[in-house]
């Protein structure tokens, strides 16, 4: 099969390769050089951050985050199962258990409404995950974490420059993560950043970050000798991949701009299915900004969207399934962890399906994966509605 149409490719929208020469000609390669500092200084500006400190990928911010809230074997964490395992794995490393809740139906977001009856006296934290951009409910998550104690990790890695109402996404939690791999929308290939909303937590985060040194608050003249004063790792993004991510971080709004033309435009394309009854499409609360990070659709049945993946693979355009449930996972049941039945989720990831979205999906391609799509609910008339 040969792919004409990606799913994804990166794209460079202004002075990355400008900043990256930059970089490399002045001599420091390595984390917390000067490209680091200006893209964490536009991250908290343009976001109002308390701190934003940039790091290897999402996935070590998830680390970062749950070595910064200190997570202990017993401890137990609420998330989502439909997530990808890296939300799962900052935690489980830490010897911290899983409590697995449903999501909602109409985002595919972590069901608010069941997080309170997961709450055991073990549990410490909740990792809500803003799934496609769309925005969790986020006050009522951060009023039962009030009630309860209990701390708030965002994963946020697919929800950089979406809001939830007047707030930025990683914003609103006591901590939040970003990931900028190469399949999200402000990319430098592999990175991500931790955002530290509460400042007891920042400056424990900035010595767990920098191998569990004070290398910082010396290099501040904040200490009189550089030493190892707690754990840690080097979770510190190379200044050539910072100087990448700089010139994205200026180009958000043109990123985000192309992203909803082209997400509008399968809005449009696929209308007639979704009237119909056939297909579901993404739902953006009115109180939610999205990023228009991913345009999926929800097939009738995992058969339906196995048939669609198949159809489009044949036009020569890649279109893929998304997350298979974590608490059904074999490492997951390796825990020991109870059975446990989450309906939507079970359902919905097995009809999901993502269409390509990337900057430079021009609209001549938009529309040839929309027709596609058409076509093969056309050529099969014996296919019925399905409640969505």
């Amino acid at each position: 099969m040969t792919i004409r149409i990606p799913f994804n490719k990166p794209s460079v929208v202004g002075s990355e390769l400008i900043y990256v020469g930059q970089a490399v000609a002045g001599g420091h390669a390595s984390g917390d050089g000067p490209f680091t500092r200006r893209a964490q200084a536009k991250l908290q500006e343009r976001f109002s951050a308390n701190r934003v400190l940039l790091t290897t990928s999402g996935t070590t911010a998830l680390d970062l985050a749950a070595l910064v809230l200190n997570l202990r074997p017993g401890d137990e964490v609420i998330v989502p199962s439909y997530t990808f395992v890296s939300t799962v794995n900052a935690f489980v490393l830490r010897g911290a258990t899983p409590v697995f809740v449903d999501i909602r139906p109409d985002t595919l977001n972590i069901d608010e409404r069941l997080i309170e009856q997961a709450i055991t006296p073990r549990t410490r934290a909740i990792f809500p995950i803003h799934y496609a951009g769309v925005a969790c409910e986020m006050d009522v998550i951060m009023d039962i974490a009030d009630r309860h104690g209990l701390l708030v990790v965002e994963d946020a890695a697919q929800g950089v420059f979406a809001r939830y109402k007047d707030r930025w996404l990683g914003t609103i939690g006591h901590l939040g993560c970003y990931s900028f791999h190469e399949t999200k929308n402000i990319s430098c290939g592999e990175g991500g950043a931790l955002v530290i909303n509460d400042p007891a937590m920042e400056e424990r985060a900035e010595i767990l970050r920098d191998k569990g040194t004070n290398r910082s608050q010396y290099l501040r003249g904040e200490a009189d000798k550089y030493t190892w004063v707690d754990v840690g790792s080097a979770y510190g993004l190379s200044d050539m991949l910072a100087a990448y991510l700089l010139g994205q971080i200026e180009s958000m709004e043109k990123l985000t701009r192309r992203r909803g033309e082209i997400f509008d435009r399968y809005v449009s394309i696929l209308a007639p299915l979704v009237e119909r009854g056939l297909i579901r499409i993404p739902v953006v609360p009115q109180h939610c900004a999205t990023n228009y990070h991913m345009f999926y659709l929800l097939a009738a049945d995992i058969d339906e969207r196995t048939r669609l993946i198949a159809h489009l693979g044949a036009a020569g355009i890649l279109a893929l399934f998304h997350y298979v449930p974590l608490h059904s996972s074999p490492f997951a049941q390796s825990l020991g962890l109870p059975p446990m039945s989450l309906p939507c989720t079970e359902e919905l990831s097995a009809r999901l399906l993502r269409l390509p979205m990337y900057f430079d999906l021009n609209d001549w391609e938009v529309e040839e994966v929309g027709s596609r799509v058409l076509d093969f609910y056309q050529s099969n008339p014996v296919m019925q509605t399905h409640d969505s």
